[in-house]
């Protein structure tokens, strides 16, 4: 019989994302102590550090997808959806800072390693094509086309421009007003036509 379970591990995970958030530097020890834990419940129940980093990295960025998701299935219009994709950073650091911190620090390619067990890596995976479809789906409401050219001019809007506004301040209000500003007017110049020979 399994010996029950002592620590909690959701809370070990939120030590771990406020941890990524605010270091460059997560050790096993290190996290071990902040959490309160001994170093063999860590190896215990995640395998390895870096399988623990991939299960906070996506736990944070389901839901963030989640989130996005939702705010462009409520927008008004494909512009304002492609705004709204493109303000979610926001929005879910509004409600998880050190979540937020952490994805628009820690790109989740970077969380594959060879000790990753193959359902995190799918997983990750997976987080990756939710993603790219929401792009297609967003070009496809803005110019009715879902070709690479199209989906380049969308991820500028949802993924470069609101990493490089939110750099400064993610919760300024003026700052989500530029970033809208800034992606509404990007939205004004459609991709170039698709290389047709």
């Amino acid at each position: 019989m399994p010996r029950p379970r002592v620590h909690d591990l959701d809370a070990l995970l939120d030590v771990a994302e406020r941890l990524v958030a605010s270091s460059t530097d997560v050790t096993v020890r290190g996290l071990a102590a902040a959490a309160n834990v001994p170093n063999g419940t860590i190896y215990h129940a995640f395998g390895s550090l870096n399988a623990l980093l991939a299960r906070v990295w996506l736990r944070a960025a389901t839901e963030f997808l989640n989130l996005q998701t939702s705010m462009v299935d409520t927008a008004s219009s494909p512009v304002e959806a492609v705004v709204a994709a493109a303000d979610t950073p926001a929005v879910f650091a509004s409600r998880r800072p050190d979540g937020a911190r952490m994805l628009l620090k820690v790109r989740g390619d970077r969380l594959f390693g060879p000790d990753l067990p193959d359902e995190l890596a799918e997983a990750l995976h997976a987080v990756d094509k939710r993603l790219v479809a929401l792009l297609v789906r967003l070009a496809r409401q803005v110019w009715d086309r879902g070709d690479g050219l199209a989906v380049e001019v969308i991820t500028t809007c949802v993924v470069d421009l609101p990493t490089a506004f939110f750099r400064r301040d993610i919760t300024d209000p003026l700052v989500r007003e530029r970033l809208a500003a800034a992606v509404r007017a990007v939205l004004t110049v459609p991709p170039r036509e698709k290389d047709r020979s």
